[in-house]
């Protein structure tokens, strides 16, 4: 008897503890420079070397250890120099106006882009 009003009086609990929203991470953009009003822009520890990709893409990525703003991404045999835009949402955006790449860089996954054509070149990278 005392187990079935156990099991009635839990019921609720188990049903609020169901409906309850997961939590959320939220990662937001540092504040503006005071001084030039340009968005804060996020600073990652990422990784140099091979990066695989989904669709069996391989991208190559060389930083330097003085110059955070500049990367080198060996794309299809040709090694080109990116330099870092501000973006808004802060995140690392690296592009060359020249060639047209442009590559995204998050801790969890970065993506290589086609800028004149609008597209993306390797998707879902990530260091190997």
């Amino acid at each position: 008897m005392l187990g079935r009003w156990m099991a009635v009086l839990s019921v609720p609990l188990w049903l609020v503890a169901c409906s309850s929203a997961p939590t959320v991470s939220v990662v937001e953009a540092p504040p503006a420079d005071p001084v030039t009003g340009e968005p804060g822009q996020m600073n990652f520890t990422l990784s140099s070397g091979r990066y695989h990709c989904d669709m069996g893409q391989t991208v190559d990525v060389f930083r330097s250890s003085e110059d955070r703003n500049r990367i080198n991404v060996g794309w299809h045999g040709e090694l080109v120099e990116l330099a870092r835009n501000p973006s808004a949402s802060g995140l690392p955006r690296y592009e060359s106006a020249a060639s047209g790449l442009v590559w995204i860089d998050l801790p969890w996954k970065s993506v290589l882009l086609d800028d004149r054509k609008g597209k993306p070149l390797a998707s879902d990278c990530k260091p190997a």
